[in-house]
């Protein structure tokens, strides 16, 4: 098992009214994440998925957060699910399905993936509370709803158990990222073939 030799990366541009967001994303990466939000927080848990998931990831984001950081959130989503799209291009020889099972103090979170092109999530997070100052903890399910949905993958998201709500987000991120970094791992004896008896993801 290995990444590929030539990196695969994907850099998209993606601005409305109300965002102007850049990613790139680097699969083939060393854990290095430069994100800017403007939420801090939000981009504390990116910088834990570029981290654990051995990705460069790159992200650039304006947003009406004077209104909400709805739309921030759910945005950064969508261009994330279509950079890690783009990034996969045939998905040949990729080992397609991942699984991680995270711990932090008090909090277990697992998350599974299947990179198969068939987007659905599946999201079993139950908070003791929904803020950490003024961010909405509740708006990473609309993240990643967006996320799966321009990725292409299928999500399931499942705490354990936990009772400190920055473990269980920071338990969840990390456990996404080893989830992807095994999904993305290319395979070598499906010698550049997609793991499906269809023949395509």
């Amino acid at each position: 098992m290995k990444k590929t030799d030539a990196p695969r990366h994907a850099a998209l541009h993606r601005a409305t009214k109300e965002t102007d967001i850049r990613v790139e994303w680097v699969l083939d990466g060393s854990g290095r994440g430069q994100i800017d939000t403007s939420i801090r927080f939000f981009d504390h848990m990116l910088e834990l998925l570029a981290k654990h998931g051995f990705f460069d990831l790159t992200i650039q984001a304006k947003g009406d957060i004077d209104i909400d950081e709805h739309h921030t959130v759910e945005d950064v989503g969508i261009t994330m699910g279509k950079a890690l799209h783009q990034a996969l291009g045939e998905k040949a020889g990729i080992k397609r399905f991942g699984w991680a099972s995270v711990p932090l103090d008090e909090t277990l979170a697992q998350v599974t993936v299947d990179l198969s092109g068939r987007p659905y999530l599946v999201y079993n997070v139950t908070l003791p509370d929904r803020k950490i100052k003024t961010f909405d903890l509740g708006l990473f399910e609309d993240f990643f709803q967006a996320f799966v949905t321009h990725g292409g993958l299928n999500l399931h998201v499942n705490l354990q158990y936990g009772r400190n709500p920055h473990h269980i987000m920071e338990a969840i991120f990390k456990a996404l990222a080893r989830a992807l970094d095994q999904a993305t791992m290319v395979e070598e004896r499906l010698s550049g073939t997609v793991l499906s008896t269809k023949g395509s993801l």
